[in-house]
């Protein structure tokens, strides 16, 4: 197949928000000029359902489609990761461009149904829900912008099966959102924690095998109907997999633990805390001693001790 020239100029996207009853002008279909050139370039972030869609479409697991078809990225620097499609090998096509089109349509990714229409999903800092809003992409190759056919946003989400793809990928935007909100507030996530979320996130087979193990039934408290629903349908445990994760990486506590396991946490985690508020006095009494046997004024040091009435104690 010859390599499709595809300019790229400046970025696409129109940096104007609209809502879902704002009016476009697009088409794109077989014959149109430009045809395949979008996929020929290809910038595709996939959301965890997509994943799902994708990996049952080939007939392969999750972690092989991970492993063969896609790469991780850092949607902040050591932070949380997405997923991008992997281009064909030495080039930026996708591997499933044909010349007939898209060769997995039918379970296409959540970006290339938008396109030409970017999602913007936004959170607020101090609100508890996300909002969408749209933005127009409009790049010189695309000539789906001078057909003359209108419609609503909504109009094309519709078309586009995008309301369900939205509807089963909002958990994972919600994650995402809390994460990149909260910034330093809850401190930078542990190696452990982001591979957590790369896992429950997009591998769900992994994530499974995860949920079926000996150590997450003793910790978590599932009726058996619940446990065969979630184990039992990739959408239902991706669903559970946001839930699980927006517990033990922001504490919003929605699946039961066993009381007994919980207890021992909670006893090893106060006994920790114990710990840690007596190696803190134990290296400030090593200071205070430092500090007089070299005849060293605290005040002058610019280490203003302070306690509060539960006696923790830090400096100024």
């Amino acid at each position: 197949m010859s390599k499709i020239e595809v300019p790229f100029p400046q970025s696409p996207v129109v940096p104007a928000m609209v809502e879902g009853g704002h009016s476009i002008q697009f088409s794109c279909h077989k014959g149109i000029s430009c045809w395949n050139a979008c996929c020929a370039n290809i910038d595709i972030s996939l959301t965890p359902y997509d994943i799902v869609r994708l990996k049952k479409h080939l007939g392969t697991s999750s972690t092989e489609f991970l492993r063969e078809y896609t790469v991780p990225y850092e949607m902040e620097k050591d932070g949380i990761a997405g997923v991008k499609l992997r281009p064909v090998e030495n080039g930026t096509a996708c591997r499933f461009m044909k010349p007939e089109g898209c060769g997995v349509y039918e379970d296409r990714p959540t970006a290339c149904r938008y396109y030409p229409v970017a999602l913007l999903s936004m959170r607020k800092q101090d609100e508890f829900v996300d909002t969408q809003s749209y933005a127009m992409v409009k790049e010189e190759h695309c000539k789906g912008h001078e057909v003359a056919r209108t419609l609503t946003i909504d109009a094309y989400r519709e078309e586009q099966g995008l309301p369900e793809y939205d509807e089963l990928a909002r958990g994972w935007r919600q994650l995402v959102l809390k994460k990149k909100s909260t910034g330093p507030t809850i401190g930078a996530l542990s190696l452990k924690s982001r591979q957590l979320f790369f896992m429950a996130c997009y591998d769900v087979d992994t994530f499974r095998s995860f949920v079926e193990s000996e150590a997450f039934g003793k910790l978590f408290a599932m009726s058996d109907d619940e446990r065969t629903l979630v184990l039992g349908d990739d959408v239902e445990l991706m669903q559970f997999s946001f839930r699980f994760l927006k517990q033990v990486l922001f504490g919003e506590q929605s699946i039961a633990l066993n009381d007994e396991v919980a207890k021992v946490r909670l006893d090893k985690w106060r006994e920790r805390q114990i710990e840690i508020e007596k190696e803190a006095a134990e290296k400030r009494a090593k200071l205070e001693e430092d500090m007089l046997n070299e005849g060293i004024n605290e005040e002058d040091s610019g280490l203003a001790y302070c306690a509060d009435e539960s006696g923790n104690c830090g400096q100024g």
